[in-house]
């Protein structure tokens, strides 16, 4: 950069600045969101060739942000957000000069009618939205064996600590290695099953999945309405929590926003040093540990004794029930088919795709582009009713209910009087997706090889403030955060 004190923030802070250090910066004038956003679109124009993880940038990005920093200077910032430029997956809808797609080619010229609810949300806080992630492909909802990270739209996402080497995690893969490289400050990411707790572990990141409606899913592109959702993924929990304050709401167009208790909460009173202080935590084992890699495994054992060391209650080998039942993917087959039509049916007129059926056809006629995985589970998906009468969808989805929560969390919680389950890894997510749960992922280490691994934090439906406890004082102790190491082509 020309600017020798852009070159100077460049070189000696941005790397891992957080957000309340870009906004004291922005507070004392010596820096302003502009010049925030020009540093983060030299750091995409250099790294990003190596990892893929933004599929584009927001063109009125820098205008935005010096309007932010002209209403700074009027009236003072609107948030702890305000100017602060956040990057979010391709699923997510905003109406501007952006597209969302899913990562799919077949929806690469639609631009959303009206923003996503997240979309509202983050403009009301002063956040700049700088751009639009890459993805897993229908958030790893159309092919068997189609890799994390990959997508027809913007090729394969790879994990900035080791292109190639590692996996980035999916489906909100762009988000993780955007935010772990340093791309932007902080990201949002969706998760059905997995989509944002892994990659936060496999890129060193804190990612907050949140209670299904904690956060309104208006305006996602939907896999299955009784586990979507957006949440926050970001380089430090207090940065995570910053991003949660600004999503969370009520909204009268998705019903499950007003079970939220937690709408008028505040959630960085519970960023505390001695979080874990007093806490009982279960620790999950049985079933979840074994599909780890004995590397990933000591790394998870050294974990538990920075636990125990904590002054926290550690009750090891909890019992789960339902770490041994046979799960299906049902419930999203059956579910997705009328939440994307939904979707589609309500696109700019000029977008040819109304429905799956469509969408498969335009995947056939452009197979060489669109087929590499190919479309298995958009083929299983139409061929249900779309009507959700089917017995076999609502057995599965009474039997997920009842396993993930009677017998999953809420089960360990009450049998062993516990604050908070932790995972290995992202290994028990499925259960606190299936039971529409909140979790929390913080980095726990590396391998000897430089892969991240992370550990989650789970509870009970809008139980956030007692993981944020739990997962700050874990984050104060240990810190193994480290940013990656990344090359320049």
């Amino acid at each position: 950069m020309e600017n020798p004190m852009l070159n100077k923030y460049l070189n000696d802070w941005i790397e891992e600045a957080t957000i309340t250090q870009m906004q004291e910066k922005m507070t004392n004038g010596e820096l302003t969101s502009k010049e925030l956003v020009l540093m983060y679109l030299h750091r995409i124009s250099i790294y990003d060739k190596n990892i893929h993880s933004i599929l584009e940038v927001n063109p009125e990005a820098l205008h935005i942000a010096a309007a932010l920093d002209a209403q700074r200077k009027e009236t003072g910032p609107r948030s702890a957000l305000h100017g602060v430029p956040i990057l979010i997956k391709d699923n997510i809808d905003t109406a501007d000069k952006m597209h969302t797609s899913a990562g799919s080619l077949a929806l690469k010229d639609s631009i959303a009618v009206k923003d996503s609810y997240v979309a509202e949300r983050l403009r009301k806080a002063g956040a700049v939205i700088l751009g639009k992630t890459n993805m897993t492909e229908w958030a790893n909802f159309m092919a068997i064996g189609m890799k994390s990270g990959y997508s027809s739209r913007g090729g394969q996402v790879l994990n900035p600590y080791g292109p190639g080497q590692f996996e980035v995690g999916g489906s909100s893969s762009g988000s993780g290695a955007a935010v772990a490289a340093n791309l932007a400050a902080a990201a949002i990411g969706t998760e059905t099953s997995g989509s944002i707790l892994n990659p936060s572990c496999q890129n060193s990141l804190v990612g907050i999945k949140p209670t299904v409606g904690l956060i309104s899913r208006r305006g996602i592109i939907p896999i299955a309405h009784t586990q979507d959702t957006a949440g926050p993924m970001a380089r430090t929990v207090r940065d995570a929590v910053i991003l949660l304050n600004a999503l969370t709401g009520r909204d009268e167009e998705d019903p499950i926003t007003r079970t939220n208790p937690l709408v008028e909460k505040d959630f960085t009173e519970h960023l505390r040093k001695d979080g874990l202080k007093g806490k009982r935590i279960g620790i999950a084992t049985e079933g979840f540990i074994e599909q780890l890699s004995e590397e990933v495994q000591t790394v998870f054992q050294e974990t538990v004794a920075v636990l125990e060391a904590s002054g926290a209650e550690i009750i090891e080998h909890i019992e789960i029930p339902c770490a041994t039942v046979k799960w299906s993917y049902n419930v999203l087959t059956y579910e997705f088919k009328p939440d994307l039509n939904a979707y589609l049916n309500n696109l700019q007129p000029s977008i040819p795709i109304r429905s799956l059926r469509d969408l498969i056809q335009f995947n056939n006629e452009n197979e060489e582009k669109m087929l590499k995985y190919g479309q298995a589970v958009l083929i299983q998906s139409e061929a249900t009713s779309g009507s959700l009468t089917e017995g076999k969808y609502v057995q599965s989805l009474e039997f997920d209910y009842y396993h993930s929560t009677q017998q999953g969390i809420d089960y360990a919680l009450e049998k062993y009087q516990l604050d908070a389950i932790v995972f290995p890894s992202e290994e028990g997510s499925h259960i606190s997706a299936k039971a529409g749960y909140p979790t929390i992922a913080v980095p726990a280490g590396y391998t000897a090889e430089g892969e991240p691994v992370g550990i989650t934090f789970a509870g009970t439906a809008y139980s956030e403030p007692t993981l944020i406890e739990a997962a700050y004082g874990f984050e104060q102790l240990t810190r193994f955060r480290k940013a990656p190491v990344l090359g320049v082509e």
